[in-house]
Parts: structure tokens; sequence; C-alpha cells
């Protein structure tokens, strides 16, 4: 009976039709990512600024990236047990209000130990509240439409690093690197009251509940969802690498893993080092900011096409391309002296394939796993890329201390690039048990 139950809560929420509610869950989860956008950018936006106030050299502030890094992995590996045992809306609420109260601490820091410290708790927030509402996004969104709309909200990230960095261009000559921490600390801290009122908690919780509050009861009904009295419906009864690994699945895991990495590898090399980068070839701050924020805006471009290319034709050849059309902008800015116009453009274009690749490949994640699979195959990706982020910026460091001239730190980049293209295009042998399986067991 269980399993029935399973069976029919599965094919509501895999058929569930796009109203009101689904697009108000995806419009919070697209401002949690926002967060997340402009946290991953605002220490490197500072950068710049602390180099010349604190008397430091760049690669010293490897540290302050290194340990955001750990502290997003933190949050993002434990974001897992905690939102499957008390709901993904606690977990949201909590890790959000975690990364607010430490971004608005590192604006008080006056030593890069205690700028490194608050920089792992932001982390440790942020990756817990990223996790969670990719989880939720996907929990509203039905297969026919999965990775337009996980894509769609993962494009709050590139959102948040866009604007966050066109108002710190702005305001950063007048009120100088602590306005950056105090901006990235009051916006979350708003947010929690507004995902307070107006989230709902994951149906496949609630779902698995053995008694729910009237006001849930009547969620779920509005799902056609009837609980399945203790059976857990986003939770597979086996060990997650077990199950990852099994049934067919594990050329699929292991070629999603590597593409994470090199693409999450990417992404934070150029969100922590380009600012530095573009300083110590004659930018001023400011500049630096504006010029980088414009890779953010490449990557939310991408989501007017890349999320139908994934549904349409598939991951295997819309991201392979993607991501080796980024290797070839990333060696533009690499290798050419460019103009500053043209510089900006190569930027956007950057940010276009590689950022707009990670979103691209987040939802294919979410498309690729059968229902029962989709959490743990999403979150453990995402928890190997972060290794990804935690490589980044030790390489660009090292690179830096290697007397390498600045933007050549990036020729990195087009290795990593070119991996997660040939990564992607294997997909295609991964087999027909896999695509047989991810149709059958999310069916009615």
């Amino acid at each position: 009976m269980a399993e029935a139950a399973l069976s029919a809560a599965e094919a509501a929420l895999e058929n569930q039709r796009i109203g009101g509610l689904q697009l108000r869950v995806a419009a919070l989860c697209l401002l949690v990512q926002t967060c997340d956008g402009y946290d991953l950018n605002s220490v490197a936006w500072a950068v710049p600024s602390l180099i010349h106030e604190w008397h430091l050299p760049p690669t010293m502030f490897t540290t302050a990236f290194l340990w955001s890094s750990i502290g997003i992995m933190a949050g993002a590996l434990s974001a897992g047990p905690i939102g499957d045992r008390f709901g993904r809306r606690p977990l949201l609420l909590i890790s959000l209000t975690i990364f607010g109260v430490a971004s608005l601490l590192s604006a008080t820091a006056d030593s890069l130990g205690m700028l490194t410290l608050w920089r792992f708790f932001t982390g440790l927030g942020i990756g817990g509240g990223f996790s969670g509402a990719a989880a939720l996004s996907g929990d509203y969104a039905p297969r026919r439409l999965r990775a337009t709309m996980i894509m769609a909200t993962f494009t709050g990230a590139p959102l948040g690093g866009f604007l966050g960095g066109q108002i710190v261009a702005l305001l950063l000559p007048q009120f100088g690197w602590p306005m950056i921490f105090i901006l990235g600390g009051a916006f979350p801290l708003l947010l929690v009251v507004a995902l307070a009122l107006w989230l709902p908690e994951s149906p496949r919780f609630l779902a698995a509940r053995q008694t729910v509050s009237p006001r849930h009861a009547a969620l779920l009904q509005r799902l056609d969802i009837a609980p399945t009295g203790g059976a857990a419906v986003d939770i597979a009864p086996v060990n997650p690498i077990r199950m990852l690994f099994g049934q067919g699945y594990a050329l699929q895991t292991v070629l999603l893993w590597i593409v994470f990495f090199c693409s999450l590898l990417n992404l934070f090399l150029f969100a922590y080092w380009m600012p530095t980068v573009l300083t110590l070839i004659g930018m001023s701050p400011a500049q630096a900011v504006f010029a980088s924020s414009l890779r953010d805006f490449g990557a939310m471009f991408a989501v007017l096409y890349l999320g139908f290319a994934v549904d349409r034709m598939g991951p295997e050849r819309a991201l392979a391309l993607h991501y080796a059309a980024g290797a070839i902008f990333i060696a533009a800015i690499a290798l050419a002296a460019l103009p500053y116009a043209l510089l900006l453009a190569m930027t956007f274009l950057a940010g276009m394939t590689i950022t707009g690749s990670q979103t691209g490949a987040n939802g294919a994640c979410g498309k690729l796993y059968p229902a029962r699979m989709r959490t743990s195959g999403l979150g453990w990706a995402l928890g190997i890329g972060r290794l990804g982020g935690i490589v980044a910026p030790v390489l660009g460091g090292y690179l830096l201390s290697l007397g390498l001239a600045p933007t050549r730190i990036f020729l990195s980049a087009c290795l990593f690039a070119l991996i997660a293209a040939l990564a992607t295009a294997l997909l295609a042998s991964r087999g027909g048990q896999v695509r047989v399986l991810g149709v059958e067991e999310v069916g009615p």
C-alpha cells in the first residue's frame, strides 16, 4: 500500500500543472539563489580595496577564498540530512539567517583572520540555502519542464552577481568595501521574512509524514497527493552512493561529477580572482567589479535558450558545444591584450558559455535522474563540484605567485572547460537502461 501511495504521489508531482503555487516557489527560490550569486562575488569585489587598505599581497587572500568555499561545501553536504529530517523550509530559514548575520559581521573585520572566519560562516549558510532551494524548486517542477524551470531558478545566482556588481561599482568609491557586506547581509535577512510568510514546504517531505497540519493537508490536496504515512517520497531506501552507482547509473554519475567539478572550478576561479586580476592590469576597483559582473550577465542570457535546448536536444549536444565554445572565449581573455570594450564583450561571452553551462548542468542533472534519485543525484554532484570550488582559489593564488602575467592564470580554465565538454558528450554512452529506468520510475 505504501508503494502504491508513493507511486501515486510521484505521478502527481511529476505531472503537476504550472500555476500560481509553482511560480511562487520558483520566484522565492530564485531570490535565494541571488544571495548565492552575490555572496560568491562579494569577497572578490572587496579584495582589490583591501589589498591597499591592509597592505597585503593579492595571494594572501587565497585563505579567505578557500575557507569561503569550504564553508559552502560543508553547508551543501549537511543540507541534505537536515532538509530530509526537518524540512526544506526550516533549512532555508536557518541557512539564510546564518548567512545574513555572518555577512554583516564581515563588514566589521579588521584583519584577514577575522574576514576568513566570517567568510566561512557565510559560506556555511549559503551552501545550505543553495542546496535547499535547488531541491525545493525541483519538487515543484513537472518532469516535462524540469530542466527549464531549474535553470530559470538557478539564474538567480548570476542575477545576484550582475545586479550586485552594478550596485557595488556605483557605491564602492563613496562608501568603501564594508558596504559590500552590509548589502550582502541585509537582503537575505529581509528575505527570511518573505520566506517565512510565503514559502510552502516540500510536498515530498509532507507526504512522507505520519501526520500533517490542516494547512499542509490542504497543500497536498491542491497537488492531488495523499500522505504516504511514513513512506519517504523523496529519499530512496538505500545508501545514496550505492543507489547512484547501481542499476546502470554508475557511468552517468561519474561523468556528471567530472562535469560539475570542472565547471564549478572554472566558475569559482573567475568569481574569486577576476576582480583582482583586472586591477593588476590597470583597472580601478570599481571598473574591475563592473567588468567582472558582465560574466554573470552573460550567464543570465544563457537561460533564454539553454534550458530549452537541454529539454529538446539533450545535454550531450547542448552542453558539450557550450563548454567547448567557452574555452575559446577564455583563451581570448587569457592570451590577448584586449581593448576595454572587447574585454567586456569576451567576459560576457565567457560567462554565457561557462557560468551558463553550469546552470544548464544543474537542470540536466535534475532531468537525467528519476524522482527517487534526484535529490541525491543533484546534491552529490553539487557536493563534488564544490571540491572544484575549493581547488579554484588555491590554483589561482599559486599561478599568480609564479609571476605569470595576471590574465594568464585563466588559461587553466580552458583545459577544464574542454574536459567538461568531453565528459558531457560522453553522457550519450551512458546506456539505454538509464533512459528506460528514468522514464518508468517516474511515470503514472
